[in-house]
């Protein structure tokens, strides 16, 4: 990526023009918003969350692959990509789970498996807990259930304040259109990804409304209660841990088992926090593999 864009939000028939399986898009009214939603394959419902900051074009190169075994849905989460920011509550981690239920009633899903990366993965919990969905098989891909210790507790209200100011957002925008900026964002995740990958995280980034999402749902952000309520998750969860992760250290995944019946986890030797971007046919053979083995033994 050589060349440094304005900042502007996303338009669906500029931008969206070349979105990845844009064939595979629509756009559904449900809990008060309109979400941007792909779905692809035929057979068991597979539902793909993405995590904060990305959309659906993260699972752009595994959906295909889980397609061969599952009829997938993947949602921009409210606020991100496509869908329209959720008003009130509805972009925190109750809300996000009250929103999804409802766009699956919409559509009239009900995931036999449910696949989370980082934020996605505490929202499918979350849901899993409160009986919203009744999945054969929870995989979390780096799964980001820990609040964040330390100074790093002071991004919360930072982000409070940042996403109260729309202005923010679009200063923010500018500067992330800068090649070198985006780059180092992607370093911190400990991926490394294709040219494809890169430009439309910098498509993302450079959208005002995208990232004011974004950081109004770190805004809303509450673990805590999660954390405290993973013991009565009753799926069967496997933890994805990539070896690089620089954003959620692979070893809370062991601790986050600990806290989940009959968990297991399973490490990513080489694999940063995009895994399943670096690696999709790899991910996809582990997630077929797991839920065959849930629905063997159901």
């Amino acid at each position: 990526m050589t060349t440094t864009m304005a900042a502007k939000d996303l338009d669906w028939c500029i931008d969206g023009a070349n979105w990845p399986h844009r064939k595979a898009s629509t756009f559904v009214q449900a809990g008060g918003i309109r979400w941007h939603v792909q779905r692809m394959g035929a057979g068991p419902v597979l539902l793909l969350v993405h995590g904060t900051g990305a959309s659906t074009h993260s699972w752009r190169t595994l959906m295909p692959s889980l397609a061969e075994r599952f009829s997938v849905i993947a949602p921009d989460l409210p606020g991100h990509g496509y869908t329209q920011i959720a008003p009130g509550s509805g972009m925190s981690l109750p809300g996000m789970s009250r929103l999804l239920q409802q766009l699956l009633d919409a559509v009239g899903a009900k995931p036999a498996c449910v696949v989370g990366h980082s934020a996605g993965a505490a929202i499918l919990a979350r849901m899993a807990i409160d009986g919203r969905i009744a999945p054969a098989a929870l995989v979390s891909l780096n799964g980001a259930f820990v609040p964040l210790g330390g100074m790093l507790r002071f991004l919360s209200p930072i982000a409070r304040l940042m996403a109260a100011t729309p202005l923010v957002a679009r200063v923010f925008a500018g500067r992330a259109a800068d090649p070198k900026a985006l780059d180092r964002l992607l370093e911190s995740t400990g991926s490394r990804l294709d040219a494809t990958g890169t430009a439309l995280y910098a498509r993302l980034v450079q959208s005002p409304a995208h990232v004011h999402g974004a950081l109004t749902m770190m805004a809303n952000w509450d673990l805590d209660p999660l954390l405290r309520d993973l013991a009565r998750l009753r799926v069967p969860t496997l933890l994805l841990a990539g070896d690089n992760d620089r954003t959620v250290p692979p070893d809370q995944a062991v601790q986050v088992a600990a806290r989940i019946a009959g968990a297991q986890v399973e490490r990513l030797p080489s694999l940063g926090h995009l895994a399943h971007e670096e690696a999709p046919a790899r991910i996809a053979a582990i997630v077929t593999q797991f839920f065959a083995r849930q629905a063997a033994g159901a």
